[in-house]
């Protein structure tokens, strides 16, 4: 009995602590955002000077009106002279060129369309051959790298950390040393999250070295 009882204490430790966490972050997000944003707000123009109550999200809803506004005057020519020209002013300081365009990167990393995605999902041997790692493969190896490598056709890799795999290191594989996985971005992602403890479904493993696209050809009747 102490045993079930125990099994339905942690099943349900896993199902509320996800969710339970999420909720008091997004929590702390937003009553972070608020008190930022009204403390920048005059008394005139702050809800507080005219509600009796405090409702969240009030600053919130500013910001993203905000940023709004701030992407339609970026669209359009007089907003996009005033950017270049705002850069301008910032490229020409020492210290914040270096903040601003190490954020500005991250922000456009961040923000990239999905042609710019991760393809596939590999293993390769990493760190020394016998041991193996997922990768992901984000587009093929061109001009000087790969003609100074290798005549073989070369990849540019990704090869994420655990438990968080926005950071990680660029390599350049051979595409003969890479076994391609038919498992999806995601569930890659979530394995590496979990350090393993959640593993991906069950998916048949394409050929050694084949893509999985090549694997489903060369399978079919």
């Amino acid at each position: 009995m102490w045993h079930r009882l125990r099994t339905y204490f942690l099943a349900g430790l896993v199902v509320f602590a996800p969710i339970s966490i999420t909720i008091f972050l997004t929590w702390k997000v937003i009553g972070g955002i608020d008190g930022f944003v009204r403390g920048l707000l005059p008394t005139a123009y702050n809800p507080e000077t005219y509600l009796a109550v405090n409702i969240p999200g009030i600053g919130l809803f500013i910001t993203f009106v905000f940023l709004t506004m701030l992407g339609a005057l970026a669209a359009n020519f007089l907003g996009r002279s005033l950017i270049r020209l705002g850069e301008a002013l910032v490229e020409r300081t020492p210290v914040i060129r270096g903040i601003y365009t190490t954020v500005k990167q991250i922000a456009q990393t961040v923000m990239a369309q999905s042609s710019t995605t991760f393809r596939d999902v590999v293993m390769i041997e990493y760190p020394r051959p016998g041991l193996w790692a997922i990768a992901f493969v984000s587009s093929n190896t061109t001009n000087e790298i790969q003609q100074k490598t290798a005549k073989e056709d070369m990849l540019n890799v990704f090869l994420p950390t655990t438990p968080n795999p926005t950071s990680g290191f660029l390599l350049f594989v051979r595409k003969s040393d890479c076994i391609y996985l038919d498992m999806t971005i995601e569930q890659a992602i979530k394995y590496i999250i979990s350090a393993g403890l959640v593993s991906p479904s069950e998916l048949p493993l394409a050929s050694p070295n084949k893509r999985p696209s090549e694997a489903a050809k060369s399978s079919a009747p």
